[in-house]
């Protein structure tokens, strides 16, 4: 019965690894501060976050041809707003102010997932992970695949047409 109950607890740790994305595959991109390119800041919708989104070259070349391509990749760095009086703090351009970063979330576009991440964790061809500060997986309940998959219009990106504006 113990072998069991460890088997058991083995599998819900391994799901809760998996929970913030799939970190195995979609890798944290070192250097993406220099080498990708910030292309907007903005509020999380329904969250007192900030969102400061980078894109690489391959990302912004391709928007240039009409489609977000293989290799594609979006980096999103998420701030805990600033807070007074229990409520989050709004700069002059509208957004919160940044607080302390919290996370870093990372979509990468690869027509050749070939079932190394399951359907479920897929939006279109755009697998996720999400990072602590420093790199490391994040464990979290979070199913980012769930709240992009209702949007194939905008490549599954909420910042598509930030994006696009910028690639210009």
């Amino acid at each position: 019965m113990k072998k069991i109950a460890f088997i058991c607890l083995g599998l819900c740790v391994s799901f809760l690894a998996y929970a913030g994305g799939n970190p195995e595959q979609v890798k944290f991109p070192e250097g993406y501060k220099t080498e990708f390119k910030s292309y907007d800041t903005r509020n999380r919708v329904g969250k007192p976050q900030v969102a400061v989104l980078y894109a690489n070259q391959v990302a912004l070349d391709s928007l240039n041809k009409g489609k977000l391509a293989d290799g594609s990749k979006i980096v999103m760095e998420v701030y805990k707003a600033k807070v007074s009086d229990g409520e989050p703090v709004t700069g002059s351009d509208g957004n919160y102010e940044k607080g302390k970063l919290a996370a870093i979330a990372v979509m990468e576009k690869r027509s050749d997932w070939n079932g190394i991440i399951d359907d479920s964790g897929l939006a279109g061809d755009w697998g996720f992970a999400i990072y602590n500060t420093d790199g490391k997986p994040k464990e979290n309940g979070l199913d980012c695949a769930s709240c992009h998959t209702p949007m194939p219009e905008s490549d599954f990106l909420f910042s598509h047409a930030s994006l696009v504006e910028f690639s210009k």
